[in-house]
């Protein structure tokens, strides 16, 4: 069955209409939120509540069925997340999490104790460069690296066109390599 069919379902009072969809969009949404979050516990709730406004939503018969379901579960989870950060006044967590530390945590390499600073120093250095990033542009990074996102979806969640989204991320990219060789030059200069 298609979105709509299956809101049609649960609106017509048979609640596994939402349970397909949820089980369908589950992971998407959740992990969408989850690479903003970096809190699995933060995560859920928030997942929890995003799905509390889709039902309320939906019994209301407010919801505008344009074909558009994911991307506007996906953007009740955006901004859901923004509010939970205005009201605590903190940035998301940036993890890296790069192939090369996947291979190492697979054991796969045998990292000596000064790699292992360094990486860890580069790692830090980034995350407080990308903290520095206005929020557009630490939005559209996350969610691309970090989220999986086409720029496609990057674009439906953040209600811009894929152009700004992509001019988003080459900005962000830019931005950070400025810093980094900024960061650079200053470490040389001591």
């Amino acid at each position: 069955m298609t979105d709509q069919e299956l809101i049609r379902v649960y609106v017509a009072g048979n609640e596994r209409g939402l349970a397909s969809l949820l089980k369908r969009y589950q992971s998407k949404v959740f992990t969408s939120i989850y690479m903003l979050v970096k809190d699995r516990d933060l995560a859920d709730d928030i997942f929890q509540e995003t799905f509390i406004k889709v039902i309320q939503t939906l019994r209301r018969n407010t919801y505008n069925d344009e074909g558009k379901f994911l991307p506007w579960v996906t953007r009740i989870a955006h901004n859901l997340v923004i509010d939970h950060f205005r009201r605590v006044k903190k940035a998301p967590a940036f993890i890296a999490a790069d192939s090369y530390e996947r291979m190492e945590g697979m054991g796969l390499i045998d990292e000596s104790f000064e790699s292992k600073l360094i990486r860890e120093q580069t790692h830090a250095d980034l995350r407080a460069c990308i903290r520095k990033l206005p929020d557009d542009q630490k939005e559209v990074l996350i969610m691309r690296h970090y989220g999986e996102m086409s720029f496609k979806e990057i674009a439906e969640v953040t209600n811009v066109s894929i152009n700004t989204a992509l001019g988003r991320m080459r900005y962000a990219v830019n931005n950070l390599r400025k810093m980094m060789v900024e960061k650079d030059a200053v470490l040389q200069l001591n």
